[in-house]
């Protein structure tokens, strides 16, 4: 009997000693997006990114005037206000102003690329970024009063192209709200009510006609895109087209970067200061360009933008991802 139990009691000790081996587990393959995914995806992080976060020159701007002002001041406790704003709108992911604005795009491509598939992904993109509420429902249709949900409607997205000589495609885009959009100005010199001639000087007269109006309805401090010739629809673009330009950048052409300067300065002593309140600040930048006109006409166009100034661009590299951010 005892020999029997012995037996027993080994075999048991050889069992414990069986090592149980795992099935090795099996990686999952990482999911790739396909090229027109991504791009959507990179667009959407785009959206995001200009309607949440000020670009860095416009927030070292602000920041600059905000110390400007008297502190205890009406216009010192509107600057607070909107750096509060901003920094919750970064922590947040959330938009800075609850009017998303008017979306445009600016795309400068190489040679050979094909517009019109890129126009369909920048549509869904707008699509998707405003389901996840970067971008308010904020496209009516202006016949039927209509509101899609979808930010797609005839004439927007705005959408425009140009060719350039570089390998690469970059994406621009600017969110311009419409309280900014609707103290944007355009006038016809000569204009005997302003005293304003074809020349530099009545230039000037009606730009600061436009900011003396504007007072705080376009949510100031504001800055300003120029244009100074054109048609009536050209002149209007391309004064939008100058808020594509950093605000401590250097205009070429002397007259203009002095002109530029002047009226920064200028505005800044007429009192309204930010949100209207007075103070220091009215104007953060002027920006200006000049195009040929027929002898008939002289259009100036202003394009205001508020301090909400929502305008940012990237480059994308082969595999259709943020390689560079550019402002």
């Amino acid at each position: 009997m005892t020999k029997k139990v012995a037996t027993k009691k080994a075999a048991k000790k050889v069992l414990s000693k069986k090592v149980i081996t795992k099935a090795p587990t099996k990686k999952l393959p990482v999911k790739k997006l396909d090229p027109k995914q991504k791009t959507i995806e990179t667009l959407v992080e785009l959206i995001k990114t200009t309607s949440t976060v000020v670009p860095d020159d416009v927030y070292r701007t602000l920041l600059k005037a905000r110390t400007q002002e008297q502190a205890g001041s009406t216009a010192s406790y509107a600057m607070n206000i909107i750096n509060d704003n901003i920094e919750l709108a970064k922590l947040k992911s959330q938009p800075l102003c609850q009017d998303t604005g008017t979306v445009i795009f600016f795309i400068y491509h190489p040679p050979g690329f094909h517009q019109t598939p890129f126009k369909e992904l920048i549509k869904k993109a707008v699509v998707k970024a405003t389901q996840k509420g970067y971008l308010r429902q904020n496209s009516v249709n202006s016949l039927t009063g209509e509101n899609a949900g979808t930010n797609l409607g005839e004439g927007h997205p705005s959408i425009h192209f140009y060719e350039h000589n570089k390998k690469e495609v970059e994406v621009k885009l600017v969110l311009k709200g419409g309280g900014c959009e609707n103290v944007s100005a355009q006038y016809s010199l000569p204009d005997t009510g302003l005293g304003a001639g074809r020349d530099l000087a009545g230039v000037r007269k009606v730009i600061i006609d436009a900011i003396h109006k504007a007072q705080g309805k376009g949510c100031g401090p504001g800055a300003l895109g120029i244009c100074i010739g054109g048609d009536r629809a050209d002149s209007a673009y391309l004064a939008k087209k100058q808020l594509l330009r950093k605000l401590d950048d250097k205009n070429s052409h002397p007259e203009l970067n002095k002109l530029e300067n002047d009226i920064v300065e200028t505005c800044n002593k007429l009192g309204i200061g930010p949100m209207g309140f007075g103070g220091k600040t009215t104007l953060l930048s002027c920006k200006i360009t000049h195009a040929n006109r027929v002898p008939a006409s002289f259009f100036v166009s202003i394009s205001y933008m508020c301090w909400a100034f929502r305008r940012q661009g990237i480059v994308m590299d082969k595999n259709n991802s943020i390689k560079k951010w550019l402002y």
